[in-house]
């Protein structure tokens, strides 16, 4: 049976808040490292530092992201600003967060996948966070630093994976909250947007609540645009790519080919694709030409 195959499974997801383990060495702990290591590296050369608050002008200036700095020229900012933070709970909540997706995602989606998603979730973060700057520069025109649209574009893309997951959340690592993960991202887009528009009046002036946003919208395109490959439309079903529903009358010339030509024209070579590049890297069309050679293996 097809479904029988390694390849065509879910990965199997572990809650490390329910479930820890002993963690494996990977690109999400090799994150988590670099921003410990960048934290303790601010701490040091902070020319009055204080406890576990970095201040450095010279990073502030030059790594942090900024209005002022990308109007010189400093595109790298948009970079090195997701492995700065601004203090030691700063940084132990959004390693948190991609510790937890990050590892089940890396899982699904392979290194490579993975680390493109963390960092242009940063990037278009950092963007909507400049954006916002120009609009309104003496509500949102400071220095911003830290992982956090990384960190939303994981939840982003987890919950359109697997939007029905109910997870724990830990609320300031005490409290403890359970709630699916598609009602996880579309809190989180609520109070982004209510952040931005409330700015400093209700919710605080100095969360980057654009960088959220855009973090957010960025993981929601890599799954939808570009693993699902769905062009066609700008909504759709959250739901994992390898339990897509085929569409029927897409499916009725597919069953009437006859069985051994079926599997070795079309059936086998999209095997060998998922074999060699995983299942997320399969059209809408291969997926619905899966479903109708799982059908007739069923009915046979």
């Amino acid at each position: 049976m097809i479904e029988d195959r390694d390849y065509m499974r879910q990965p199997e997801y572990r809650d490390p808040i329910r479930w820890p383990s002993w963690p494996r060495w990977s690109w999400t702990l090799a994150l988590l490292t670099a921003y410990a290591v960048v934290f303790i590296a601010e701490i040091l050369v902070s020319p009055t530092p204080r406890l576990l608050v970095p201040g450095n002008e010279f990073c502030n200036n030059f790594f942090a992201l900024s209005k002022e700095g990308i109007e010189h020229g400093y595109v790298w900012q948009l970079v090195t600003y997701q492995f700065m933070h601004a203090g030691f709970w700063h940084l132990a909540l959004n390693s948190w967060a991609i510790y937890v997706f990050g590892r089940a995602l890396e899982s699904f989606l392979g290194g490579k996948k993975f680390l493109a998603l963390v960092f242009s979730s940063g990037i278009v973060g950092g963007v909507f966070q400049i954006l916002t700057a120009i609009v309104w520069p003496e509500l949102f025109g400071g220095t911003v630093v830290g992982a956090s649209a990384c960190a939303f574009g994981l939840v982003a893309a987890f919950a359109m994976l697997y939007p029905e997951r109910e997870l724990m959340i830990l609320i300031f690592f005490v409290i403890p909250v359970r709630m699916r993960a598609k009602t996880l991202l579309i809190l989180s887009g609520v109070l982004a947007v209510a952040g931005i528009v409330f700015s400093e009046s209700v919710f605080g002036g100095n969360v980057a609540n654009a960088a959220h946003l855009g973090g957010m919208a960025m993981g929601w395109f890599f799954v939808r645009k570009i693993l699902q490959g769905d062009w066609s439309r700008l909504t759709g079903t959250l739901r994992p790519p390898a339990q897509s529903k085929p569409r029927r009358p897409a499916l009725e010339p597919l069953g009437k080919k006859s069985g051994g030509n079926f599997v070795e024209e079309q059936v086998d070579p999209i095997l060998e694709k998922i074999s060699a590049h995983g299942i997320q890297s399969l059209t809408p069309r291969e997926r619905e030409i899966l479903e109708a050679a799982r059908q007739k293996m069923t009915r046979s």
